[in-house]
């Protein structure tokens, strides 16, 4: 979608622009946000309720919310005029209704780029840890249970030679696939648009264009795509039936593109093989037979907490108020039609 006049700043703001930070950041980043701007900062990181995010839109020219802040159509017919921006922390847009601000002529950012390392970083922490149950095995040691080494017990999968299945081939998909290759992993992955020859070259990366065959092939399937009505639940009881009994699911990306009920039934019965998870379909509230698995990586939806990643994300947040309060468009605007 071509970007309309619905997307422009509409004025310069005078004075400094007020803006009212949702959760804590990184002192670095609050002590600049309180240098330029008129800003209120979380004093305890408590999550906003619904109330409390519908009174900052009331309020603040810019709100600067988190992934974890649900902004729906509802709560943005009620922000007053004033609300010019909202400036999200994190690459991630689906918490926030874009054509209801897009209609109040509201202007979206978000952080790209900054995490991709570190959350594929992450994806081949967990992809370890779950095929050579690293998981499991902290967990003996910790209950006192480990009675020495022997040869038959605690065993896994190598990485070499193994198919590695990407869902979703973007910035973190490729870095994903970039660093399988080190482990000597055969990488096919799933996109809506193939890449260029010269990348599948680079990547050593081959396409499935079919995406029940790349999920029957992959002895582990990583998933790395958004999270939007298209992909909610796009491994879902189906497709979990079609893995290979010893296939590994990682999730690094949204919970809501895994249909966990249907995972953890797999898991229990013994149809895969294990799981690596960063994120749940729940969260923050995470099922305890996924806790309680023996062969289930678990993390709290750490993939982006990097102290490098994070002050990279708050100056992103920085920029583009300040592109945006001087009149000019913010360098990380989100256009609804084209995410």
């Amino acid at each position: 979608m071509p970007a309309s006049d619905n997307y422009r700043p509409t004025r310069r703001v005078e004075g400094k622009p007020r803006a009212i930070v949702t959760r804590r950041l990184l002192p670095e980043t609050e002590a600049r946000m309180s240098e330029l701007f008129e800003v209120t900062l979380s004093a305890d990181d408590h999550p906003f309720t619904r109330d409390e995010l519908v009174a900052a839109m009331q309020s603040a020219n810019v709100l600067v919310p988190t992934v974890t802040d649900t902004i729906d159509a509802a709560m943005i017919a009620q922000a007053g005029p004033q609300l010019g921006l909202i400036a999200s922390f994190g690459a991630g847009i689906d918490h926030i209704d874009l054509a209801a601000a897009r209609a109040r002529k509201i202007m979206v950012t978000n952080t790209p780029g900054v995490f991709t390392d570190d959350t594929a970083d992450m994806t081949i922490a967990l992809i370890i840890s779950v095929s050579r149950r690293l998981n499991h095995g902290g967990r003996v040691l910790r209950a006192g249970k480990w009675e020495g080494w022997a040869p038959s017990t605690m065993l896994g999968h190598r990485l070499a030679g193994k198919t590695l299945g990407i869902v979703g081939m973007g910035r973190i998909g490729q870095a994903v696939a970039y660093r399988a290759r080190a482990f000597g992993l055969n990488v096919v992955y799933h996109n809506r648009h193939r890449l260029p020859q010269a990348q599948e070259t680079m990547f050593g990366a081959t396409f499935e264009p079919d995406l029940d065959t790349l999920v029957a092939r992959s002895d582990i399937l990583t998933l790395h795509c958004p999270a939007n009505p298209e992909t909610h639940h796009i491994i879902d009881a189906r497709r979990i039936a079609l893995m290979k009994p010893n296939a590994y699911l990682v999730n690094t990306a949204r919970g809501r593109l895994v249909e966990e009920e249907a995972l953890i039934a797999a898991l229990v019965e013994g149809r895969i093989g294990g799981a690596g998870l960063d994120v749940f379909e729940h969260e923050p509230q995470v099922d305890p037979r996924l806790l309680a698995h023996h062969n289930v990586a678990i993390l709290p939806h750490m993939g982006s907490a990097t102290f490098e990643g994070r002050q990279a994300s708050g100056d992103k947040v920085i920029a583009n108020i300040r592109f945006w309060a001087d009149g000019h468009r913010p360098p990380d605007q989100v256009l609804e039609g084209l995410v």
